[in-house]
């Protein structure tokens, strides 16, 4: 039986660009047994098959970042900001060490602060709807992420009118509402309310970008209680959906007289002087009626005493 002491592990050159291992076992000093193995055979024939885990790593330390994947996002998603303002915006990345980042935008923009994954941007002097992108560059691959800036214009002037103001109970009156210079419409509801009673809304579905005039009109029938409580506007501009809040706008509120009907004065003096009128004339065709029929009979009683 072969010693151990006998016993070693020999790497002789074979042909140009390969390597054999030899694995020798000696007999006996000075005449060793040879056997030698490629370390390009296939795995399943070679019986040191395990050398193809370290080839595998070897593979991929020479090729660093081929299987890498990275996220790019920015903070807000969408955004909504008035003519002319500014915002502040965050680019950021999951890619441990970024080779290079950026934001690519026709704004004005400037550089606030900066970190290892992430950058943050002022960006100003918004006037129209833009797409603005966050970029990163990770193991020679390049990540964007678009954002959507909208342009929006607050209802600053909600303005109501009530027509007319005085107005006797059951009779019609007209509440309009109108604010200008609100954009975008299609994100604007109108309410008009009676207290904290919303008599009406009106949410408009016209794809307008540009800044334009919003108008409601309602007819309503005055009652009693209609006096006692104050009239108004309310305009909710919804952003939500563009990244932005709900902006409110309320319009000074407005006072409706109600008072009960009554005759008119000239009304009752021609009634009055056509029933004395009525009267005096019945009056004296009946006291023409009772003379006439006591005269005649004067008359009749003067005829039978001369006949006699």
């Amino acid at each position: 039986m072969w010693s151990p002491a006998h016993r070693r592990l020999e790497f002789r050159a074979a042909a140009p660009g390969h390597h054999s291992l030899t694995w020798a076992h000696h007999l006996s000093p000075g005449s060793p047994q040879l056997f030698t193995v490629s370390l390009w055979m296939p795995l399943k024939m070679s019986p040191f098959g395990c050398w193809g885990l370290p080839a595998a790593l070897l593979a991929l330390f020479c090729c660093p970042g081929s299987g890498e994947t990275f996220e790019v996002h920015t903070y807000p998603e969408q955004l909504a900001v008035e003519p002319g303002g500014s915002t502040l915006i965050n680019c950021s990345t999951s890619c441990a060490v970024p080779d290079t980042s950026g934001l690519e935008t026709t704004l004005t923009k400037t550089l606030v602060a900066s970190g290892t994954q992430w950058k943050q941007y002022l960006v100003s002097n918004v006037s129209q709807d833009t797409i603005i992108y966050c970029y990163f560059t990770c193991s020679r691959k390049q990540k964007l992420k678009s954002l959507n800036v909208s342009v929006f214009y607050p209802p600053k002037q909600v303005l109501l009118k009530l027509k007319p103001t005085r107005v006797a109970v059951g009779g019609s009156f007209t509440i309009e509402c109108w604010v200008p210079n609100v954009a975008p419409l299609e994100s604007l509801t109108l309410t008009l309310l009676r207290g904290k009673e919303a008599m009406y809304n009106q949410t408009f579905r016209t794809m307008a970008l540009a800044p334009q005039e919003a108008t409601v009109t309602r007819n309503a029938t005055a009652h009693k209680e209609d006096g006692r409580h104050n009239f108004s506007c309310r305009a909710d501009l919804d952003l939500r959906s563009l990244g932005g809040d709900i902006i409110h706008g309320v319009s000074e509120p407005q006072t409706l007289k109600v008072y009960e009907p009554r005759p008119d004065n000239q009304m009752v003096v021609i009634i009055t002087v056509v029933s004395v009128l009525l009267f005096l004339f019945v009056t004296s065709i009946l006291l023409c009626f009772v003379f006439g029929q006591h005269w005649r009979q004067r008359q009749m009683g003067a005829y039978r005493v001369q006949g006699a």
